[in-house]
């Protein structure tokens, strides 16, 4: 099997454009969240609060291009266009088959489907519909643009998996280059922010509704007081390459993914399962020829649900106790959902870089069902030489992702 690096990142997130405007904003310990205007509007929405990213220098892209793209589908083009440069490859290296796209989202362009229903269903007139929004409907929106715009010819994919999308994508680019049927793909997430995405899970009650005149004190995770999440938006895209290819050209590598398994807990279609978990993280543990005491920081997925961070600590005790520190980067940029793997994903490179161990925000009192792991309640200078990403979503859906600074 081949080594597979990182060797170029990109976000778009509710904290502002570039990887360096994110990292430096949950460094400096600041919240993304406010409370949404206009969302009074919406019958039955509880959840009054989110975490916008802001559309910037949009018009950059041609305008040709720029129509198939919804809020989602420019994020993925941003971000990808990000970590290309980061990464020392040129858009004229993109047209080899051994070059591909793999980005993931919960639903598609949610403000464009939203907006298709609200033209087709008063009047049932099909031709209102303007020729390109179908293409910001698809549930393939991100990968299908950003590979259309940059010339991309290998293998391009959408992972569907809510909030394990990211990981399953970066997991998904792993293997083929792995098993080398690709040299360079470009990996992440994409999400946009609406009332109907945050309505999904305000239905099922595990959105935060207690804080929405005090916006920046959500979401709590591992909190007593915890309420539920706070949906978010952004894009996260890594560029995984092949090691020698990418020594040989003297890339910059943050760090080589050595680990990575997803896995159903085959239990429950919305609860989290701490036995699915627990093994989704030993599996990929054991891929990355790794024991527990091998690792120095785990990224919790810590949505601050009641039942999700609670199964997600028993799980991490379990295989860890309480030596490895762990944290969860929600509490500054609300849950990006189908980004969130490849946004904090970006965010731990950022720590292993660093030295330097970033604080779960918003965990004052660490509630009893949270207990046994090692919380981190204040950023402290850590090094870290191995860090394990967890994702897990509805459905029973886990993905955990191992890497490891060179």
């Amino acid at each position: 099997m081949r080594r597979v690096v990182i060797s170029g990142v990109g976000a778009i997130s509710g904290l502002g454009n570039g990887v360096a405007t994110l990292v430096d904003g949950i460094a400096a310990g600041r919240s993304a969240v406010r409370r949404m205007e206009g969302w009074e509007a919406y019958k039955g929405l509880r959840s009054l609060v989110g975490a916008p990213a802001r559309l910037e220098n949009e018009k950059d892209i041609p305008r040709k291009a720029r129509r198939s793209m919804g809020r989602m589908g420019i994020f993925a083009v941003q971000a990808s266009e990000q970590a290309l440069t980061a990464a020392g490859i040129e858009r004229a290296e993109l047209g080899s088959t051994r070059v591909g796209c793999i980005i993931g989202s919960t639903m598609p362009g949610a403000e464009a489907l939203c907006e298709t229903f609200e033209i087709m269903l008063p009047t049932k007139d099909l031709s209102l519909l303007t020729a390109m929004k179908f293409f910001q409907c698809v549930s393939h929106t991100a990968s299908m643009n950003v590979a259309s715009y940059l010339g991309i010819k290998g293998c391009v994919m959408a992972t569907s998996a809510a909030c394990a999308s990211a990981a399953q994508a970066i997991g998904t680019g792993y293997d083929l280059i792995r098993l080398g049927r690709q040299d360079v793909v470009l990996c992440g997430g994409a999400e946009e922010l609406h009332p109907t995405v945050t309505a999904s899970f305000d239905i099922l009650f595990a959105t935060s509704t207690s804080f929405n005149a005090a916006p920046d004190r959500t979401p709590r995770p591992f909190d007593r007081e915890r309420d539920g999440l706070v949906c978010g938006e952004g894009c996260g895209i890594v560029v995984l390459e092949e090691y020698e290819r990418a020594v040989r050209r003297g890339a910059p590598i943050y760090a080589e993914l050595i680990g990575y398994d997803t896995a159903g807990s085959g239990e429950h279609v919305s609860q989290s399962n701490t036995d699915g978990i627990e093994g989704c993280m030993r599996a990929a543990l054991a891929q990355a020829g790794l024991q527990p005491d091998d690792v120095d920081y785990v990224n919790a997925h810590g949505t601050a649900t009641r039942d999700g961070d609670a199964a997600e600590c028993a799980a991490i005790a379990r295989v860890f106790g309480d030596r490895v520190p762990v944290s969860s980067l929600k509490g500054h940029m609300g849950h990006t959902l189908g980004a969130s793997g490849a946004l904090e994903l970006i965010v731990c490179l950022a720590m292993m870089e660093r030295g330097r161990v970033f604080a779960t925000r918003n965990l004052e009192n660490v509630a009893d069902d949270c207990a046994g792991v090692q919380h981190v309640r204040e950023s402290a200078a850590r090094e870290l030489r191995t860090i394990v990403k967890n994702c897990f979503a509805f459905g029973g859906i886990n993905a955990v992702l191992v890497c490891r600074r060179l």
